[in-house]
């Protein structure tokens, strides 16, 4: 039911978010690369199902973690995205319909595609300017990554200077950086009899390796790195995939020599299917195999969808499984007070990683599966979040184990009552929560925590313990107690007193909050924890009021029931019912409206950036109505989107420009009305400056 799925996908979500974290931020993943795809295809499939559910700040839609702040950020000029997954025949064969779909091209029409293996590292972006290099930046959150160019000059496959001739005059290289597994073993070994710590895997060691404060370290490391892709090109040298591959290897990148041209789903099959046979016999570590369309102009015209670039697919290989026992089975409340069970686990190695907590997702799935604390299981690790328990080896069963019941009442000191929310049609939804709200200091700890969070405040030296440890003493309450906190400190609270503190460490934590005083409105609104409002719907709704006054007098008319305010934020692309509703929900409650009123006064709120890419549509609203001819309604979206603009589901009186195909009905009407400025597909493509289709 509906419900159950809304629940279903909030909790994938939050796992998503954490295995994201652990992966990309901190090098230490809790789980399998099988068990996190298994995760992002468990929630990919949900909002397939149901298409309500699909948020902008869904997992699906974006990639990685945001830098750790040990390295100065870098703004990747073109965003280093992430690759929809397949694990299945048909999902390869319906990755290709959709290609032909969204380009119009007739059955008959080949489509080539490269296809190489996917290796296991950490993803780096190499800036040349005239051919010398000049910066090198980790993929990050895929927007912002870290500046590592003093370690990057330290890797012997990475060229100071191109190779060649015809350089354009910016270049940045993309790809990975790994180790292989014997240069691994070996490291290991080092790092033993030395009494230092040792690697999980391969891609962890030359993560940990690429990310080292002295640039030495890094140089003392067999760090390889393989090219595959680009970013920002002054010029591309090229026209298809498989030429840019051999223009890098000749400019003195190196490639992966497996990698092959095919032309058809039967060789992209036979191709896959050969690689994984030969997996074991390889002395780096991949995961699947990578397509991507092969004619530059095709991927230009398919563009993105969300995270994922619609002109290319990982096709993985099959999650990897192991069996161990629960030893015990926690409750962890989140921010919105839902409970999710945990098991603690027996540390197992589930594919080169040491798994040790699985979820178990909520009341339901325990007693779906029976799992009773001394069971022997099956765990699974096929996701962006915690490992999965798949099932229970009954013969292995202790005699005395129970079966679990869950508490009735919440683990906070309050043990306020749990609640099991309730769907539309009067049944048991999935998840559990405490009725206690921000009363609760499981909540509101969370709360705190996800304020000062990288993509909300980022407030350096305030993290995990020190939130705890200032709730704890009635320091902090409130996310704008966070800013009094210097001033209260000489009165009364005399931080530097306190164990674990000194004059130097309290300083340079004032010092940082005073740094986030001045914030982006994406940042704030984020930070303020409304449900269903994650990052890129914050950006969303940042981009569509551009200022907080815009905002905050938007949310107070939709507390209020304004039909036209509810009518505005419909409008805005990529926000749905359940944005909406939360929104309001928030707004409503004079709590929170005191909460956020406290803290803007307390902050300036930056008017939302301007979209990089300038056109004649930069900044404009836009809605398409009718058929169009030439093109997809989606390739449309995303070329409108790619240039700048904001499309829209619907014409409102903040319409910029509408682009009318034949058969046009009410939209064009309204915006007649309105006195709207309209084009036809052709005038848009002109005004846009793009080559008619064919």
């Amino acid at each position: 039911m509906r419900h159950d799925a809304a629940a279903r996908a909030a909790q994938l979500r939050a796992q998503i978010a954490h295995h994201n974290r652990q992966y990309h931020e901190l090098d230490r993943p809790e789980i399998s690369d099988a068990d996190y795809d298994a995760l992002m295809g468990e929630l990919r499939a949900l909002e397939r199902e149901h298409p309500e559910l699909l948020t902008p700040d869904s997992p699906t839609q974006r990639v990685g973690a945001a830098p750790s702040g040990k390295f100065a950020k870098v703004r990747h000029a073109v965003p280093m995205l992430s690759l929809a997954n397949a694990f299945a025949a048909e999902d390869v064969a319906g990755f290709l319909d959709r290609v032909r779909r969204f380009l119009k091209l007739e059955a008959a029409e080949p489509i080539e595609l490269t296809a190489e293996p996917k290796i296991d590292g950490l993803s780096l972006s190499l800036r040349y300017e005239r051919g010398v290099l000049v910066r090198g930046a980790t993929r990050g959150d895929g927007t912002e990554g870290e500046d590592v160019t003093a370690n990057v000059r330290r890797v012997s496959d990475i060229p100071a200077k191109m190779h060649g001739r015809g350089k354009p005059g910016v270049c940045e290289i993309r790809g990975e950086v790994y180790m292989t597994r014997a240069a691994f073993l070996k490291l290991n070994e080092e790092q033993s009899a030395a009494g230092r710590t040792v690697f999980a895997n391969p891609r962890n060691s030359a993560a940990g390796s690429l990310r080292q404060l002295d640039p030495e370290v890094t140089a003392s490391r067999p760090l390889r790195f393989l090219a595959y892709a680009w970013g920002e090109m002054s010029e591309l040298p090229a026209a298809s995939q498989w030429d840019m591959l051999h223009w890098l290897n000749a400019r003195g990148f190196h490639t992966n020599p497996l990698s092959r041209l095919c032309r058809s789903l039967e060789e992209l099959l036979a191709f896959h299917h050969g690689i994984e046979l030969e997996r074991a016999r390889l002395d780096y570590d991949i995961d699947g195999v990578v397509y991507k369309v092969n004619r530059l102009d095709w991927q230009r015209r398919l563009g993105f969808a969300g995270r994922d670039p619609r002109w290319a697919l990982a096709h993985k290989f099959p999650a990897q499984k192991a069996v161990t026992v629960v030893n015990a089975i926690e409750l962890q409340v989140g921010r919105t007070g839902a409970l999710t069970p945990v098991a603690k686990l027996a540390p197992v190695n589930v594919g080169g990683v040491v798994v040790s907590n699985a979820t178990l997702h909520n009341e339901d799935y325990i007693r779906e599966l029976d799992v009773r604390i001394g069971d022997t299981v099956t765990v699974q690790r096929a996701g962006d979040v915690i490992p999965q328990v798949l099932g229970v080896v009954l013969e292995r069963r202790p005699r005395e184990a129970d079966p679990f019941r869950f508490p009735k009442s919440c683990p906070c000191p309050l043990a306020t009552a749990v609640v099991r929310e309730v769907t539309a049609t009067g049944e048991a939804g999935a998840v559990s929560r405490c009725s206690g709200e921000l009363a609760c200091p499981h909540q509101r700890i969370e709360h705190l925590r996800h304020f000062v969070s990288r993509r909300a405040f980022d407030i350096e030296g305030l993290g995990e313990k020190q939130i705890n440890l200032f709730y704890e003493n009635g320091w902090i309450a409130e996310p704008a107690d966070i800013f009094t906190l210097e001033a209260r400190n000489d009165a009364s609270i005399k931080l530097q007193e306190h164990e674990g503190f000194g004059e130097t460490s309290v300083r340079k934590l004032f010092e940082a909050i005073r740094a986030r005083r001045t914030i982006s409105l994406e940042r704030f609104i984020f930070s303020l924890g409304v449900r269903h409002v994650g990052e890129t719907t914050a950006r969303a709704l940042a981009r569509g009021y551009g200022t907080y006054p815009a905002f905050r007098e938007a949310c107070r008319h939709l507390a209020e029931g304004n039909a036209e305010a509810r009518q505005e934020l419909d409008a805005m692309d990529q926000i749905g019912d359940t944005v909406i509703a939360s929104l309001t929900a928030y707004f409503s409650e004079s709590h929170n409206t005191g909460r956020v009123d406290q803290l803007a006064a307390q902050v300036r709120i930056l008017a939302a950036e301007r979209p990089a890419t300038e056109s004649p549509i930069t900044g404009k609203t836009l809605v398409f109505t009718g058929r169009l001819e030439r093109m997809t309604r989606d390739e449309a979206k995303a070329l409108a989107e790619r240039l700048g603009a904001a499309v829209s589901g619907s014409v409102s009186k903040k319409t910029d420009l509408v682009v009318a195909g034949p058969e046009a009905g009410s939209k064009l009407t309204k915006a007649q009305e309105l006195g709207v400025q309209v084009l036809d597909e052709g005038a848009f493509l002109e005004l846009v400056g793009e080559s008619p289709r064919k």
